[in-house]
């Protein structure tokens, strides 16, 4: 089989497994989100993402809180804004 062609297959069984827990170590954390690992550092030393250590050394992320944490600060797209505003317009006149 081509090099590649294996390179490729274990990548998505690594995403697949990744995919499965609950609880990620720095490494996936990484690869999950795509932050880079020294960014990840950083938002880690400053408290600014929510990890665990539980033994002092080891990082782990809750990936739940995790996603939660990248979907925050969410923006809604402009044709949404423009249409709820439109909305909120409609139901102002009509009462």
């Amino acid at each position: 089989m081509d090099t590649i062609l294996i390179l490729e297959r274990l990548d998505r069984l690594e995403k697949l497994l990744i995919g499965s827990k609950e609880v990620l170590t720095f490494d996936e954390a990484s690869d999950y989100t795509g932050i880079s690992r020294s960014y990840l550092y950083k938002l880690t030393a400053s408290g600014k993402i929510p990890h665990s250590k539980p033994n002092g050394k080891m990082v782990f992320f809750d990936k739940k809180k995790l996603v939660d944490w990248l979907l925050q600060h969410k923006r809604e797209p402009r044709m949404e804004i423009k249409d709820n505003a439109q909305a909120g317009n409609l139901a102002n006149k009509h009462t």
